[in-house]
């Protein structure tokens, strides 16, 4: 018997208890489409963490933050420790030729010093106000939509204006209603804290894959308006930010000039002990370097040039994103072992299913062997024909589980909250054929060894 006629065989056999063959392809089916849709699920969670990582300024940027607990051999030097000042940055720029830009930033954040921003009776308590230079766009990967950013001009003469994200813009101005650009608030005044201070840019709208999924459905199907109440500030947060923390943010800052910042909210920071007045402490300093491969070296020269300005007193700490990184891929490695765990018990229980009802056909046919191999068939003949018979139901089986995984992909999709829908990607869809092939070869094998060993004259008399 041919190869193909062995198969045409297999899939007879098949068609003929169509039934008991769809029951045995449910393991296969099963472990086949959770593979795939687990992969998919992680895979989308991957995109949406790594987004949000890109978004945060990657793994080329470093900041430099006060550390207001000293070593223990310096404790005693607290009232001496200068913090981060701009003399620090100065240093930086001219004595660390790894780091590719210095920025410094006076922050706001909500949580610890809120402020408010003011438009026509309307708040928000914004999540960060930052003042720094123009080249914290570059840094804290920011993309200006509409207007401008402030240049070194508005830095020079502290100009009162701002860039704000659409959150800030949804919260004073109308989120966008009938198309996609809603309104463009260039030219506007608002208030934060009580000082004007006048819009020249607004950012793009930063968010994941499904919440830009989610606005859209919500502007095309418009619920019905909120029953009427005082004007009142919504809060920060929700579906209404972008899905992950660090877009929410994004879109609920509002960046000014470094010299307006310490100008018009945080002044002169007190009298220093030589009667002169204290420089303003930075909140930080972002800096960026050219190679992800120049990290270690960056760090090191950084720390040089600020234990000389600090005149060694090491109050001062970096942040990077690589334990961020680190996390998102342990979190991953995790979900792709938990769900390969459960892909393969389904599939192992496939297995069986097929090496049972294998054994069962033999049982069945142990007749018709004995014909067979009375007429010529050899052990290798019947060897195959069983063999190639279980494969061929882990082929079918592995097959519909692909298709069943789009269809279990799709259902997840619709009402699972991730940051990014899931991915179906070819070499998940790959490993799960493969994986279902290989189960089949694995449980036809001793149901066909058993075949190939029956003595043909026991076989006839078999009844």
């Amino acid at each position: 018997m041919s190869f193909w006629n062995t198969i045409g065989s297999g899939l007879r056999e098949i068609w003929a208890y169509k039934f008991r063959s769809l029951l045995t392809m449910l393991g296969i089916i099963l472990g086949v489409s959770a593979l795939v849709a687990m992969s998919a699920l992680v895979k989308g969670m991957e995109n949406g963490t790594r987004e949000a990582l890109v978004a945060a300024g990657g793994l080329e940027k470093i900041r430099v933050e006060p550390q207001y607990e000293l070593p223990a051999h310096q404790r005693h030097l607290l009232d001496q420790a200068p913090g981060l000042t701009m003399e620090d940055v100065y240093a930086l720029e001219s004595g660390a030729p790894l780091v590719h830009q210095v920025t410094p930033a006076v922050e706001q954040y909500r949580y610890r010093e809120p402020m408010v921003a003011t438009y026509k009776g309307k708040t928000v308590e914004p999540f960060l106000v930052m003042g720094s230079w123009p080249a914290v766009l570059e840094i804290n990967e920011h993309v200006i939509e509409h207007g401008r950013m402030f240049a070194d001009l508005d830095e020079e003469q502290a100009s009162s204006v701002c860039v704000i994200g659409t959150g800030i813009r949804d919260e004073l101005f109308g989120e966008p209603e009938g198309d996609e650009t809603g309104v463009v608030p260039i030219g506007e005044t608002i208030y934060v804290n009580g000082l004007p201070f006048t819009i020249i840019g607004m950012f793009e709208r930063y968010e994941s894959e499904s919440a830009k999924k989610e606005r859209e459905f919500r502007r095309l199907n418009p619920q019905p308006a909120e029953a009427a109440g005082p004007v009142r500030s919504r809060g920060w947060g929700g579906n209404r930010g972008g899905g992950h923390f660090i877009f929410r943010m994004k879109n609920n800052t509002i960046l000014i000039p470094l010299s307006t910042m310490m100008l018009k909210f945080r002044g002169m920071n007190g009298i220093s002990s030589t009667g002169e007045a204290a420089p303003v402490r930075l909140s930080n300093l972002n800096m960026k370097i050219s190679r992800i491969e120049d990290l270690e070296p960056a760090i090191q020269q950084v720390r040089n040039v600020l234990m000389m300005t600090h005149k060694g007193i090491e109050d001062f700490t970096f942040r990077t994103q690589e334990d961020w990184a680190e996390e998102i891929q342990n979190v991953i490695r995790n979900a792709r072992l938990s769900g390969g765990v459960i892909a393969g018990i389904c599939l192992i229980v496939g297995g069986i299913g097929i090496m049972n009802i294998m054994l069962a056909s033999i049982s069945e046919r142990v007749r018709e062997i004995g014909i067979r191999k009375s007429v010529g068939a050899t052990n290798l003949d019947v060897f195959v024909q069983i063999l190639v018979e279980s494969t061929v139901i882990s082929v079918l089986g592995g097959i519909a589980g692909i298709g069943t995984s789009y269809a279990l992909v799709g259902l997840i999709a619709s009402f699972t909250p991730t940051d990014n829908s899931p991915v179906v990607t070819l070499n998940a869809v790959s490993i799960a054929f493969a994986f279902s092939v290989g189960v089949g070869i694995l449980a036809g094998l001793y149901p066909a060894i058993r075949a190939s060993r029956l003595h043909p004259i026991q076989a006839l008399r078999y009844d």
